[in-house]
């Protein structure tokens, strides 16, 4: 199997914009909305793909997990919050995974562990662009991997930075 995405699941919700004030139905229509675009994004990108939410303030007193159109979900148990539940996988899984949060202490964690991180609004965009690409597929090619080259001193770059890189060309 190719690239494992871990997702830091409210986080990569909250990405460019902040969810507040939202009943438990609304929250998990939006749970149901991003799993959906995870889903659709799978479909083009053949991974596999787990999404962590947190259950740590109302939720069950063992973690869940379920299956949901391709896509694993997972439920922190109550008093593990989803960021415990990550870390837990990426020592699990090992270099296999790409966390995607961005969550400062998650992402140095998953450096320390040598996996690469990516923050959730790169991701998001990401996602988003493949997705509209795809409902685009008759326009230009070219349009896709259009980014000119800059011309100027390259520098080397880091580890951290190779690995980013690295998993965000895959995504």
């Amino acid at each position: 199997m190719g690239m494992h995405l871990l997702i830091d699941g409210y986080n990569l919700l909250h990405a460019d914009r902040i969810l507040t004030h939202l009943n438990p139905t609304e929250l998990q229509q939006e749970r149901d909305r991003l799993v959906d675009q995870l889903s659709a994004y799978r479909s083009l990108k053949p991974m596999e793909i787990t999404v962590v939410f947190d259950g740590w303030q109302s939720g069950w007193p063992t973690e869940r997990r379920e299956k949901k159109k391709g896509i694993e979900v997972v439920f922190s148990k109550l008093g593990e919050k989803a960021d415990d539940v990550i870390k837990r996988l990426v020592r699990e899984k090992g270099a296999a995974v790409t966390v995607i949060s961005s969550d400062r202490e998650l992402s140095r964690y998953a450096e320390k562990m040598a996996v690469a991180a990516v923050s959730s609004v790169q991701f998001k965009e990401r996602m988003e662009s493949s997705l509209m690409r795809e409902r685009q597929t008759f326009e230009d090619e070219e349009e896709s991997g259009g980014k000119k080259k800059r011309k100027g001193p390259s520098r080397m770059l880091s580890k951290r930075e190779k690995r980013m890189q690295s998993a965000l060309r895959k995504l």
